[in-house]
């Protein structure tokens, strides 16, 4: 797109806003040259405050001037031309020097710092030099000081304009620190007030009392530079002001505890940003703000004219200003918007885990359900198999026999089964009885599955039921299964209840590849015949009933698992 004269005219000016400060100085110091009555020093002041409207930090040039601002240029206009004089002159110096002073550290590079420093030092000189000494007594101004301020002060300006600078940064281009602005005007406002005390106190004339009045500030500011940092056990001045340099409305560390308060109080991170975007909306200079988050996206106050966007981790926010902020108060507003974003991860990480915890006990849980289910059917196809098997040779008494010891254990296991459908948040810890009564059902159950029951029984203990019927039942199906590949496999059961319950299940096969076995009570292991949770989920049972599974031996004809109670 093309720009229009007026625009590519403009456009230069900002990057070349050097060239408009010399110009702005150039037309100032013609004009205080001037006697006060002269007409020509108006004429001279109106368009040095129209160059001014064009280089001021204040207000970009593409935004419109609002009614406002147009009544400050009309007054600014009026005085020039109606109520000009001496004091006028010099409270327009002191903010001209405050200005540039103000912008001096925005910049990186050299030339332009040197620039906008020989520019204050030509304002303060001219302010002291020639303007104070109008304020006081027109008697005051010497030849000396004439020729000083016409022609030394005019090799200044002719410094500035052949020293090499480099085009203004865009960026930079409306920066200025408001706080180094007003420090600055009150110290030339102290400077001008404090030497016209000494020559009224002290009897001196202007140069002695302007010279002491300098004096006197360089000690006080080398001394509070002094005094800033911490010395000889003293907290420093910097500890005093930080409370104040770091508040953007209400003080950071009340705000920072309101914050914190809502990451307690509230157990979502949902809860929390709502809670934490209203306190940001509470700050004076924001009207309204909007969010978007994994969580919940809303939205609290009014829009405005004003947007500031921020997008940190997961939030994007956007803030809605009363009014057009600087720099300062974007850098605190992101600092801000970090730590609530610090604040929400920490939350939203905690609400995942929470999540992932109760996935995983669900999981747990129809895990067992899956076995214990896979279990009776397995009992039940064994039991409707040998009724097919008793019915074609006649043995139906038998088969009555083991119907009435296996039918019992079998409601049993249902029964368990069932309660876990019912209250699956709940961890099941079964019934504690007698581990002999529990020995003789294991017995009955796999009666004439040609597995060995050996037992050395010396004293009366409770054992968890479930937790032993859930360990013996993974431990003897994997046992069975090995068999169908590997022939002539013996299976054996040992149950000791001396001074603890021990339950011992070996078979004769080959060993657990070193690989599996290393994992096999702590992860999920590839099965061929399962889902490789049953030893996993046995484990983990037995742990939280106090007992530990353990593979207490991994040989070729020996291969042994052991479960016991866990010793302290």
């Amino acid at each position: 797109m093309q720009l229009s004269f007026g625009q590519s005219i403009m456009s230069t000016l900002v990057l070349r806003r050097h060239w408009l400060m010399l110009a702005m100085l150039l037309l100032l110091h013609a004009a205080t040259l001037l006697e006060i009555d002269d007409p020509w020093m108006p004429a001279l002041l109106v368009p040095h405050l129209g160059i001014f409207l064009l280089w001021q930090p204040m207000w970009g040039g593409e935004h419109k001037v609002t009614l406002g601002v147009l009544t400050l240029i009309s007054i600014a206009c009026a005085s020039v031309l109606l109520w000009l004089n001496w004091w006028l002159i010099a409270f327009w110096l002191g903010i001209l020097f405050a200005l540039v002073g103000g912008r001096v550290f925005s910049f990186r590079t050299k030339w332009l710092q040197l620039f906008y420093l020989a520019a204050m030092l030509y304002l303060l000189a001219l302010l002291l030099l020639w303007v104070t000494p109008h304020l006081f007594a027109s008697g005051m101004i010497t030849e000396m000081l004439r020729y000083l301020t016409q022609y030394g002060l005019l090799l200044v300006l002719i410094g500035m304009a052949v020293m090499p600078v480099e085009n203004e940064p865009i960026v930079s281009s409306h920066a200025i620190d408001f706080f180094y602005s007003v420090l600055l005007f009150l110290l030339v406002v102290v400077l001008v007030l404090g030497s016209f005390t000494f020559m009224v106190l002290g009897k001196a004339n202007y140069l002695e009392a302007l010279s002491f009045t300098l004096f006197s500030l360089a000690v006080l500011l080398l001394t509070l530079g002094w005094l800033w940092n911490p010395r000889f056990g003293f907290a420093g001045l910097q500890h005093l002001f930080s409370r104040y340099l770091l508040n953007v409305g209400t003080p950071l560390d009340e705000w920072l505890s309101n914050l914190a308060k809502a990451s307690e109080l509230e157990p979502k991170a949902s809860g929390f940003l709502e809670a934490a975007m209203r306190q940001l909306s509470d700050l004076p200079w924001i009207k309204g703000v909007t969010w978007q988050s994994p969580s919940n996206d809303g939205t609290l106050g009014e829009d405005s004219n004003y947007p500031i966007k921020l997008e940190v981790g997961q939030l994007r926010i956007k803030i809605a200003a009363k009014y057009n902020v600087k720099t300062a108060v974007l850098l605190h507003t992101r600092l801000l918007v970090q730590i609530i974003s610090q604040f929400y991860e920490t939350k939203y990480k905690e609400n995942i885990q929470q999540q992932m915890t109760r996935l995983q006990t669900i999981y747990e849980t129809g895990s067992r359900l899956t076995h214990d289910v896979k279990n009776l059917l397995q009992s039940l196809y064994t039991l409707i198999s040998a009724g097919q098997q008793a019915t074609q040779t006649g043995e139906t008494e038998n088969f009555q026999k083991m119907l009435s010891r296996q039918l019992p254990a079998l409601t049993h296991r249902l029964e368990l089964t069932l309660s876990k459908l019912s209250a699956p948040q709940k961890e099941p810890s079964g019934e504690y009885i007698a581990a002999t009564d529990w020995w003789e059902v294991l017995k009955n159950r796999y009666h004439g599955r040609n597995i060995e029951f050996d037992n050395v029984i010396a004293s009366t203990q409770l054992i968890p039921s479930a937790v032993f019927e859930n360990v013996a039942d993974n431990l003897l199906d994997n046992a069975r299964k090995k068999r169908m590949t590997e022939t002539n496999i013996n299976i054996a059961v040992h149950l000791s209840v001396v001074d603890s319950v021990t339950l011992t299940v070996c078979d004769s096969g080959d060993s657990i590849p070193e690989t599996t076995a290393s994992k096999l009570f702590y992860d999920i292991v590839d099965s061929e015949t399962g889902f490789g949770t049953g030893l996993y989920q046995a484990y983990r049972w037995a742990k939280q009933h106090g007992y530990v599974l353990s593979l207490k031996s991994n040989e070729k004809g020996a291969v042994c698992f052991k479960l016991e109670e866990e010793k302290n």
